[in-house]
């Protein structure tokens, strides 16, 4: 029997209070800049059990301006941007080196909030990004090894070849390079934090860079939801 989506659909509810607990948010005492209230975001996220909190949506464009997006996971937030990382050959490394600018959205239902960052981004020196995949599993550097990422794949037999060609040499040799891998770093322009309310008086604050003043000008705006 068919499934009826929209029926499915309906049947859903949003923040069901058996698994959800929406907190207050009061932006009047929010930091002055908003990578502090993130770290204090994720935080309360892995705290409250919220599954891959590390996860996020990656937004990026073509030389188009079409739009395309996936999920892949944070690797950093720091003073110098949200890092995250791919091939420089696959369809969101082509995207970036033609048109350096992306948006990120992280999203924590069990607190019912969303994060939104957008801004320009850039590949951090070669060596960064090498230190950074061999910080990782060995699985990690096994998936990087397999390369080819976003290219047409003959068979699932091909894939199959090849990954165990690439754990062989990831368990090998731990430092194995893989020169198309990048560390990239999205530095915020605008940053918006936004907590959801039961009665749908969700509230919106969000940050915008106001010149450098050593990193640290930015101003704050509530918005409507």
């Amino acid at each position: 029997m068919a499934t009826d989506l929209h029926e499915l659909l309906r049947s859903l509810r949003v923040w069901d209070p058996q698994v959800t607990d929406l907190p207050s948010f009061e932006p009047a005492t929010a930091p002055a800049a908003p990578l502090t209230l993130f770290a204090e975001w994720f935080a309360a996220a892995v705290a409250a059990g919220q599954p891959e909190p590390h996860t996020m949506s990656l937004a990026t464009s073509d030389a188009s301006g079409l739009p395309d997006v996936r999920i892949v996971m944070l690797h950093g937030a720091d003073a110098e941007g949200w890092s995250f990382a791919s091939h420089a050959g696959s369809r969101k490394g082509r995207h970036l080196a033609g048109r350096p600018y992306a948006a990120l959205g992280f999203y924590w239902p069990v607190l019912g909030r969303q994060v939104r960052v957008r801004g320009p981004v850039a590949a951090a020196p070669s060596g960064e990004s090498q230190g950074d995949l061999h910080a990782r599993s060995t699985g990690a550097l096994a998936a990087a090894l397999t390369g080819r990422q976003s290219e047409v794949l003959p068979s699932l037999d091909d894939l199959a070849r090849a990954s165990e060609s690439a754990w062989e040499r990831a368990s090998r040799e731990p430092e194995a390079p893989v020169p198309s891998w990048t560390l990239y770093r999205l530095r915020a322009e605008e940053v918006e934090f936004f907590q959801g309310d039961e009665r749908r008086r969700h509230v919106r604050l969000r940050y915008r860079r106001e010149g450098e003043r050593d990193g640290q000008g930015w101003s704050r705006e509530l918005l409507w939801p």
